[in-house]
């Protein structure tokens, strides 16, 4: 008898789930309904009504589950948009220093959504090395206007699934980001970062490629439809920042929709200010250090900058200055315990250049020295500007041996458009020397190793080497060092036409940064110089090339005096 009242119970619980779900599924849309889609409205009746039906098994997990996801979303639900110039401009000048194409960028947003009323969803592509604030300025940008933030990498991404969901009628049918996104935010017009567009998976189809510019675009995404769900979701209002090291990577026709702004390294200026203004605050307050308990001096930041952050951006800098106050931090704490007579005193640490690396460390080689491996460049050597420092071009002879001469060996981080660069540039160079020197045999008789070396080869900066290739074989040819302070980039054809170049921002930055006073840019690469801003270009002696002939009275035809 007590068993057939149990199983009886068991049963009525059962019968009575489906009714209660109901109950919760539609108390969670009725705030919301006038602003749901009818397509979504009639989905969610049609599912409602299975739950009475299934009851209980699988079909019926797989019902409820849907639901959850169908009412749980931000239908319709949009965060009001900060419409005031002056304070987004005011939250982003607050968070961060420089960056003012960036800024630029939104306050013009902010401005067009002030006149015109919409909030159409945009795609900003930042790109720039790493550490130079990509990710922490989109999360400005969102806080400035007063939308609701969510991050997502790419990077190793390799399936539509993991954008458009899994059927639901597999075992493993699971949303999408963008609707996990949607269900984190609370909201349809959040700013979503992507990151590491340029690290997408290396087996990568085209119906991924597809999936993101259907997730990217302005044009698509209103209908925006996921596996999962299986009703279109409106994604046009939704602020896409995505984030790459390097252009080139990115699919073609992901990068034709994406607005790109360029973020280029900082100069050492630039990190004194970020390091007083933003990085020592932050750290004092993650310490609980007051202002007044540690004192950096100013000759200690120049140290640690010079020695100790000399990349690009300024990640080691911050982590650094963030080891600084936690050791600080540390001393002050035992200082209290140790001496309890002096409550009343005001306990300060001080950090001066000759006491610092009691607090980060001996400096590593590795992070001071290994863009500046030659203090006099010898012959044979060339310097080149990449977008994340310079590059040295070494080569040298294996062996002479008449009428056997080339380049036989060609090593370092050089990918096949490199390599097809170092050819041309080989061809270039004979040809210069026979018009140059006519009596020189020195190609003809030597056998020649040609390495790639320095701080930032990128395999898709080759054919931008393709000056400094030929310069440091002529320097070989010739037994002449190329001038000192020089650096150059450009790419070059056959016949010697020097061709336009990308990241002129960051290539000048890097010059700056390595003391170069001296560069040389494709003639055609003049307009993006010139809007670079002044102080950036102040003290540069820059010279515009259309052919090789230019480049070899620069580098060659100097005084030894």
């Amino acid at each position: 008898m007590i068993n057939l009242v149990v199983v009886g119970i068991v049963h009525k619980s059962i019968y009575n789930v489906p009714s209660s779900l109901q109950q919760n599924f539609r108390e969670r849309i009725e705030p919301n309904k006038l602003k749901i889609p009818k397509r979504v409205l009639q989905v969610i009746d049609e599912e409602l009504t299975k739950l009475e039906v299934y009851k209980a098994g699988h079909d019926f997990t797989i019902a409820r589950n849907y639901l959850d996801w169908l009412t749980v979303l931000p239908w319709g639900n949009y965060s009001g948009e900060n419409c005031d110039v002056t304070s987004a401009e005011k939250i982003l000048d607050e968070d961060h220093y420089g960056l003012s194409n960036v800024k630029q960028r939104i306050i013009e947003h902010v401005a067009v959504e002030k006149l015109g009323g919409t909030s159409q969803g945009k795609i900003i592509c930042l790109a720039g090395p790493p550490g130079v604030g990509k990710t922490s300025i989109a999360r400005s940008i969102a806080r400035a206007l007063h939308r609701n933030f969510f991050q997502c990498s790419v990077g190793g991404l390799s399936t539509a699934a993991n954008i458009k969901g899994i059927p639901r009628t597999r075992h493993n049918g699971t949303p999408g980001k963008m609707v996990q996104c949607l269900k984190s935010v609370g909201t349809q017009n959040p700013v979503v970062l992507i990151d590491e567009v340029d690290k997408l998976g290396r087996h990568i189809t085209g119906d991924t490629v597809d999936a993101l510019l259907e997730l990217l675009d302005p044009e698509l995404n209103a209908n925006f439809m996921d596996h999962y769900l299986d009703v279109p979701i409106d994604l046009s209002k939704v602020f896409f920042v995505c984030t790459t090291n390097v252009i080139d990577k990115i699919p073609t026709p992901l990068l034709n929709r994406m607005e790109v702004i360029t973020i280029a390294g900082y100069l050492f200026a630039d990190k004194m200010h970020i390091a007083r203004d933003y990085l020592e605050k932050t750290a004092r307050k993650d310490c609980g250090i007051k202002p007044e308990e540690v004192d950096v001096s100013d000759c200690a930041l120049r140290s640690l900058i010079e020695n100790y952050g000399k990349e690009v951006g300024v990640r080691n800098l911050q982590k650094h200055i963030e080891k600084i106050y936690r050791r600080s931090a540390l001393k002050l704490v035992r200082d209290d315990i140790s001496d309890t007579t002096l409550i009343e005193t005001v306990k300060k640490v001080s950090i001066k250049e000759s006491n610092l690396a009691d607090y980060v460390g001996k400096p590593i080689s590795f992070e001071t020295k290994v863009e500046k491996i030659y203090e006099q460049i010898p012959v044979g050597v060339s310097v080149g500007l990449t977008t994340r420092g310079i590059g040295y071009i070494e080569t040298n002879v294996i062996e002479e041996e008449k009428g056997k001469g080339g380049l036989s060996v060609i090593t370092g981080q050089l990918g096949n458009a490199m390599r097809e660069s170092v050819q041309v540039a080989s061809t270039v160079a004979r040809r210069f020397l026979l018009e140059k020197e006519p009596e020189n045999p020195f190609f003809a008789n030597s056998k020649l190793h040609l390495h790639v070396t320095g701080s930032s080869n990128k395999k898709n900066e080759g054919l931008s080497g393709g000056c400094t290739f030929i310069t440091s074989l002529l320097s070989l040819a010739m037994k002449k060092p190329v001038k000192k302070d020089l650096a150059m980039t450009g790419a070059v054809n056959l016949t010697g036409r020097i061709l336009p170049i990308g990241g002129v921002k960051m290539k000048t930055v890097a010059a700056r940064r390595n003391q170069i006073k001296t560069i040389i840019f494709p003639a055609l690469n003049r307009r993006d110089f010139e809007v670079l801003p002044q102080d950036l270009k102040e003290g540069l002696d820059v010279h515009f090339v259309d052919e090789y002939d230019q480049i070899f009275d620069i580098a060659f035809n100097y005084d030894d005096h």
